[in-house]
């Protein structure tokens, strides 16, 4: 029964692979302008918005600071998180840096050993979000024309993020926390220049493979878009009330993020507070993009994916309720 599993899942990759290159060059000229689109969006947005985050974490991590975080904040993060200090540095950083750094973060700090499989799962669930420049200045600002807009989806999704965290301590509550306190970061830290070079070649590396990413999932919606399998999804789900347009929105984002809300911000003024709330949503789950890059950051370590995932759809969905309490109130 293994072998055969096995060879249905073999035979599927391979008729995926297949299927994609063929629409490729079907779908060719559309390809190609969403591979552009996929391009300029990293360029213009998420290379400015994240490499500099990733450089200042990488030297961050490189100093003192998450040995001063877990002396300083073990009790509260026990009481709160049941996690150990050194969860500190990847909830902070996680938060204002942006996908998927918070990743990059926790299994640096599983890989040295500072930190629990369970606890590494659980700060994945939560501490891996979308920064507040991608959310104010791409979102709100560029996206919504609206920086109050961009103010209420970053307030929600820090809440959904805080209550998934808060969630999770219930997550094998009788876990025994791993803590290796090392002697220094001096083997780390020879020279500032040293650890500098090094940092930017290590920036330069995810910052690329966000990159792919994000082409690769333009070109993805494109061919699906083009193929007609949106429209009868879309079609599916109008028997149901919900417009062609915010379906095609949605299930972009759920593909990949920036694309998604792009879609939906157009379906117009008179839904405004339904695009916010499900533009919240997509916020806090991330997308099939991000998750991806979630796992080329942690595929070399011992953690899963799975607690991720989950704890993205419950980030997505306390998100969106949040927002719909604020809308509700202001």
């Amino acid at each position: 029964m293994n072998v055969l599993i096995f060879n249905l899942k073999k035979s599927l990759i391979t008729l995926l692979c297949f299927t994609f290159i063929i629409s490729l060059l079907i779908f060719s000229t559309t390809n190609i302008e969403s591979a552009k689109s996929g391009l300029i969006l990293w360029a213009n947005s998420v290379v400015p918005s994240l490499f500099p985050f990733f450089i200042a974490t990488e030297l961050l991590y490189c100093t003192n600071l998450i040995e001063i975080f877990e002396k300083k904040c073990s009790r509260f993060m026990k009481r709160i998180f049941n996690l150990s200090g050194n969860a500190v540095f990847p909830i902070i950083m996680g938060t204002i840096s942006g996908y998927p750094t918070g990743a990059k973060i926790v299994n640096n700090l599983r890989t040295d050993k500072k930190i629990s499989k369970t606890e590494g799962e659980h700060l994945l669930a939560f501490t891996n979000n979308s920064g507040p420049l991608f959310i104010i200045g791409t979102v709100g600002t560029s996206i919504f024309c609206s920086k109050k807009i961009g103010i209420i989806l970053l307030i929600t999704h820090i809440l959904g993020s805080l209550t998934v965290g808060f969630l999770f301590r219930f997550w094998k509550p009788n876990r025994k926390n791993l803590f290796i306190k090392s002697k220094g970061t001096e083997r780390d830290m020879d020279s500032f220049s040293t650890t500098f070079v090094n940092s930017i070649s290590k920036s330069v590396i995810t910052i690329l493979n966000i990159g792919g990413f994000i082409v690769i999932f333009s070109v993805i919606i494109s061919i699906l878009e083009n193929s007609g399998i949106f429209d009868f999804i879309a079609n599916f789900f109008s028997l149901f009330g919900f417009s062609k347009t915010t379906i095609i929105g949605f299930f972009s984002g759920i593909l990949e993020l920036t694309n998604g809300i792009k879609k939906i911000s157009i379906i117009g003024i008179k839904n405004l507070n339904d695009i916010i709330v499900i533009s919240a949503f997509l916020l806090g789950f991330g997308g099939i993009s991000v998750a991806m890059q979630v796992y080329s950051c942690i595929s070399k370590s011992d953690l899963s994916l799975k607690p991720y995932l989950v704890g993205k759809i419950f980030h997505g969905l306390f998100s969106a309720i949040y927002t719909i309490i604020i809308l509700n109130i202001f």
